[in-house]
């Protein structure tokens, strides 16, 4: 697993390697570094042992480890990985710059790299963090950034601030309409999908319906203004809709039972990495020749239970 190199302003981060592992001891055995840790790293053999869970980590494409470089100095690390410690799998922000570069904002430009990366590039819906109660330092890099504070929990052994930063609402999709030829056709087939897949309905109108999930709306209408008689995914305009389709079991069983609600298969000789050996995803088509393609997302991977 490749993670991409993140660039600042002042900063470079890159994925931890084997190879720093010396560098990276070094910044912990400040006793400073392991203040609010229930592991003390000024222990090379703890740091060590820190190392290597990093190292050893396999999660989602896009999410794992990197080393804080300055002027080719690596000066702390920070992570973005499924969390051990909150539900669900859900992506975890980590970042730690060795004392000695304190209160010069490099805390606070690293995270916002890692956690634009989680939100823009990644598409996360949300980035979570845990804050040591105490860590006023640390504390305010999250407000800096932009996070919540919803509370406090035991995690990682001690009292922690539970602290959420959601996706930014500028630029999403805020609908997709579809012209349909046939509209009881289109609820036939659009209507069971995106019902499967959460969406509710959402307006009704003579020529059209929508079904919303979240702050997003798909219209189906059959507009009298439309200058064809029939949908062609090959030229120039829509080519086809992609929607998470959950995990690659559910993407399975929706592949399975579409056949029943107006759906067929494309690229079935291909399934399911019709869209190359890394993309898990069903291809559809329907009657009125509209393609949807829904992409499976990777659970959350085992993980030590430490921190």
């Amino acid at each position: 697993m490749t993670l991409p190199s993140l660039t600042t302003a002042r900063l470079k981060l890159r994925q931890l390697v084997e190879t720093d592992r010396e560098a990276v001891v070094k910044v912990f055995s400040d006793p400073e570094m392991s203040r609010f840790f229930a592991a003390d790293f000024a222990d090379p053999a703890a740091a060590n042992a820190m190392v290597d869970r990093r190292l050893a980590y396999r999660g989602p494409a896009g999410q794992g480890h990197w080393v804080i470089e300055r002027d080719g100095e690596v000066i702390g690390v920070a992570h973005l990985r499924p969390s051990w410690e909150l539900p669900g799998g859900v992506a975890e922000l980590g970042y730690y710059v060795a004392s000695a570069h304190a209160g010069q904002g490099l805390a606070t430009e690293a995270a916002r790299a890692v956690l634009d990366h989680g939100l823009d590039a990644l598409g996360l819906p949300a980035v979570w963090a845990l804050v040591h109660e105490n860590n006023a330092a640390s504390r305010k890099v999250a407000a800096r950034l932009g996070f919540l504070d919803v509370g406090s929990g035991i995690h990682y052994g001690d009292l922690h601030r539970v602290l959420v930063s959601l996706a930014p609402v500028a630029g999403r999709p805020h609908h997709v309409e579809l012209w349909v030829p046939d509209l009881a056709e289109a609820e036939r087939s659009w209507g069971w999908l995106l019902g499967e897949l959460g969406w509710t309905e959402f307006q009704r109108w003579p020529a059209g319906v929508s079904w919303r999930r979240g702050g997003t709306y798909v219209v189906v209408e059959a507009s009298p203004a439309m200058s064809a008689p029939a949908h062609e995914r090959t030229r120039p305009g829509l080519n086809h809709l992609a929607l998470h389709g959950g995990t690659r079991a559910q993407v399975d069983a929706l592949a399975e039972r579409a056949a029943g609600h107006g759906w067929r298969p494309l690229f079935g000789d291909r399934y399911p990495y019709a869209g190359g050996e890394a993309h898990y995803a069903a291809y559809l088509e329907n009657d009125a020749g509209f393609e949807v393609e829904l992409v499976a997302l990777d659970g959350p991977p085992a993980a030590p239970q430490t921190s």
